[in-house]
């Protein structure tokens, strides 16, 4: 079968390599050039009057930057602040967090490894317990993932720290159910939403999480180093910042406010967070509702064609409800890295081929600048690849 969906023109706006099967959008994501071009001329005005920039205009601009954001999110601006990326803010809420011997975090087995780090580093130091629960695929329903998490928790359970999109599966979770039931339980909830910003609609009020932390260098496609982290309003005081500056002492009347502890961390570049209302522009402008539809519409035959080549069963339904632009397709077992640098140096595919719970999976992330064309060549790679014998292009 051949891929037939049709993705509106986008790809004209891209600065990836055009000799690049580039079907990696997920792992860094991929700036456009007039977003690119706003980073450029925020850089530019800061060079040209750096006092004026930082010492007096730089806390209005920001606040108008998370304006933006914040009604993209669905969410209040006093509820974020920007952070480089996912894995500062995940560390931001892990540190400060009151846990110590006998807590416990719950997580599942399909978490960011950055992610799982943090937190077991964090066990070191103070005692607590980090478990990684797991749910098996496949998954058929909402219900059956929930279920599978909740068997891990224990009167010890004090936070549960869950993916919004998976980074290894690629698989969206119901966060919201979970967050309305460990509320309910008075766990606390951590949602590490790296994947969700521009791929996947997001109201981050109604999803009720204590603490959600999101990228939006990926998948809303503002320049590198730009995230944010969301607090609930009665939860700001449990934050403390990993870097003391000015905020720390603020000069507002009382207590320093979760915007001081972390607006203003020392010198430093914000040109990619003030960017970010131009990625927003950006997709608003190109009917970026539509070209999520048909990055999913392609992806989704893509993958329907991987696993019927490889002889696979899909971890999930085909559904928009389990995965948007990005998907996870099991293979035979094998050398992922092998396999990965193959599709690289042998047919110029740039795609993760990753093991996880010993099986290989390949990640296949569909953004607007995608064809069929790519996917047809990824079809013809693998292809030929198995049907040779792997260890032949190894």
């Amino acid at each position: 079968m051949s891929v037939v969906c049709e993705l509106p023109v986008a790809a004209e706006h891209f600065q990836v390599r055009p000799d690049i099967t580039f079907l990696n959008h997920g792992s860094f994501g991929a700036c456009p050039q007039p977003v690119f071009h706003a980073y450029q001329q925020w850089q530019r005005a800061l060079e040209s009057d750096p006092v004026e920039f930082l010492g007096r205009r730089l806390q209005g601009l920001l606040g108008e930057a998370r304006e933006s954001l914040a009604t993209y999110l669905g969410t209040q601006a006093n509820q974020i602040v920007f952070v480089r990326n996912t894995t500062v803010g995940v560390n931001i809420v892990a540190r400060s967090l009151a846990l110590g011997p006998g807590d416990e975090v719950l997580a599942t087995d399909h978490e960011y490894g950055a992610s799982d780090r943090t937190w077991r580093f964090l066990c070191t130091q103070r005692g607590m317990r980090y478990i990684n629960q797991p749910i098996p695929l496949p998954l058929e329903s909402e219900e059956e993932m929930i279920e599978h998490l909740w068997r891990g928790v224990t009167p010890r359970t004090k936070v549960i720290f869950i993916s919004h999109i998976t980074s290894p599966t690629a698989l969206i979770f119901p966060v919201a159910r979970i967050c309305q039931r460990a509320r309910a339980a008075g766990i606390l909830t951590v949602v590490d939403g790296a994947h969700a910003p521009g791929q996947i609609p997001l109201l981050l009020d109604e999803i009720g999480a204590d603490f959600y932390i999101g990228n939006c260098h990926k998948w809303l496609c503002a320049p590198k180093g730009a995230a944010f982290l969301y607090a609930r309003t009665e939860r700001q005081a449990l934050l403390q910042p990993l870097i003391v500056s000015w905020g720390w002492e603020s000069l507002t009347p009382g207590p320093s406010t979760f915007q001081d502890y972390f607006g203003w961390l020392g010198t430093d570049d914000p040109s990619s967070y003030l960017s970010v209302p131009a990625a927003i522009s950006f997709q608003h402008e190109h009917h970026w509702d539509a070209v999520r539809t048909a990055c999913h519409e392609l992806a989704a035959s893509a993958r329907q064609q991987i696993s019927a080549l490889m002889g696979t069963r899909p971890i999930c339904p085909d559904s928009p409800t389990w995965w948007g632009q990005m998907c996870a397709i099991q293979l035979p077992d094998g050398d992922a890295v092998a396999l990965q640098r193959c599709l690289r140096e042998t047919w110029s595919i740039e795609i993760p081929v990753i093991t996880w719970n010993n099986h290989r999976f390949i990640r296949l992330s569909i953004q607007g600048y995608n064809s069929p064309a790519d996917v047809e060549r990824l079809l013809t790679a693998l292809r030929t690849i198995f049907a040779d014998g792997e260890q032949t292009h190894s």
